[in-house]
């Protein structure tokens, strides 16, 4: 097949969406697919991408970028190409740009629900009260978008549940986003290698390191973590708590730490590369995270294949990923949380438990069984396409 994949967001930039696109790409041309991503253009991109084209674009909120809604250089090109169906991962300007080849070249089009958009109304809305309008402007964005397709998957029953909510009347498949495994798998990494990275932060072999990788911004409920870290670390001279990452929040919660008193127990590492990003959580001892926006929460997942207990705030994102005393806990009280955090620390014989089980039970999550299933959505499209046109 000749597949197309739009998206807003691709490597090397680190966000959820661009690591999936990423992961399809690849694991597609394994199964001897012709895969072409259309994205937007990015400063750091340094390297002649294999069929990756790029259109101009702006830097937008949130460290995200915004592209063309139509570029009709772009769109000679890809008629040129005779893709057999279009792959949309965004709703802004790549999507509508995806939709609008899929109607002129009469293809399927199937659409990946990647974001819970009235979750982030707050990085374009500065006052309160405008707040309910921009909500509901994102309900209806991801209603139109998604009946505009001719199938959509989302991760999670909890996004499919939502979507539902949103009168979306098209089918709607639950489809896991993978991870390359092997990228997190804590044997591919030499202990040297992490005692230096940990030096280098001010991190001692014997510490104990609870650990946040991911954005540092408001829908990410950070300050609950913080707010906790500060009666957790009060006496625990052994133990540190390492957030790995960046956003617009990052120097307000620095400011929090400061004010806590807690800074002497609190490293912040800034943003890593996707490329390092596996060695990061080998530094941890457990993994924790109080957000509620996800549609399925791939750090959960990759810290889990990393063989890291999570300890995280409950959420239906995620059912059947985070098991409660079997590779973590998920907690509704913030004396549930301490004491879990207690529990996995200062009891070697639950932590050594909970992450070999943690490891076993994301083998379900592989990027090669991802796109599989994928593969199987878009013979099942092309497919009933081709019965429609010989019918008309």
């Amino acid at each position: 097949m000749k597949i197309g994949l739009f998206t807003d967001t691709y490597y090397p930039q680190i966000n959820g969406v661009a690591t999936s696109v990423l992961m399809l790409k690849e694991n597609l041309e394994k199964l001897g697919h012709q895969v072409y991503v259309f994205t937007t253009s990015d400063p750091n991109v340094d390297i002649d991408e294999k069929n990756v084209l790029r259109v101009a674009s702006l830097p937008f909120k949130s460290s995200r970028r915004l592209g063309m809604v139509y570029n009709p250089l772009l769109a000679r090109k890809i008629k040129r190409l005779k893709l057999d169906i279009i792959h949309t991962n965004t709703e802004f300007s790549l999507g509508i740009f995806g939709r609008a080849m899929a109607w002129e070249l009469n293809i399927p089009h199937l659409h990946t629900y990647h974001t819970i958009y009235e979750d982030y109304t707050h990085y374009i809305v500065k006052f309160g009260f405008l707040d309910t309008i921009a909500k509901s402007a994102a309900r209806r964005l991801s209603h139109y978008f998604c009946n505009s397709a001719d199938k959509v998957i989302v991760p999670t029953k909890k996004v499919k549940d939502l979507l539902l909510d949103y009168r979306v009347n098209k089918e709607i498949a639950i489809i896991p986003t993978g991870i390359n495994l092997d990228k997190y798998s804590r044997q591919n990494y030499r202990k040297e290698e992490i005692l230096k990275i940990k030096k280098s932060l001010g991190i001692n072999e014997e510490d104990k390191v609870i650990l946040y990788i991911g954005r540092l911004s408001e829908e990410k409920n950070i300050d609950e973590l913080i707010d906790a870290m500060k009666i957790y670390l009060r006496d625990k001279s052994d133990t540190k708590f390492l957030l790995v990452g960046n956003g617009p929040d990052a120097e307000r919660l620095k400011s929090s730490v400061i004010d806590m008193g807690i800074e002497n127990k609190t490293i912040f590492a800034g943003e890593r590369s996707w490329d390092e990003i596996g060695k990061y959580y080998q530094l941890g001892d457990v993994f924790i995270s109080a957000s509620q926006s996800e549609t399925q929460g791939l750090t959960y997942i990759e810290a889990l294949a990393s063989g890291l207990p999570v300890v995280a705030k409950s959420d239906r994102c995620l059912d059947g990923v985070v098991l409660n005393d079997i590779n973590g806990y998920t907690y509704n009280s913030m004396e549930e949380f301490l004491l879990y955090l207690d529990k996995i620390l200062y009891n070697e014989q639950v932590k050594i438990r909970l992450s070999k089980e943690a490891e076993r039970s994301m083998e379900q999550f592989s990027a090669f069984n991802f796109a599989l299933k994928i593969e199987n959505q878009y013979r099942y499209l092309i497919r009933n396409s081709r019965l429609f046109k010989m019918v008309s």
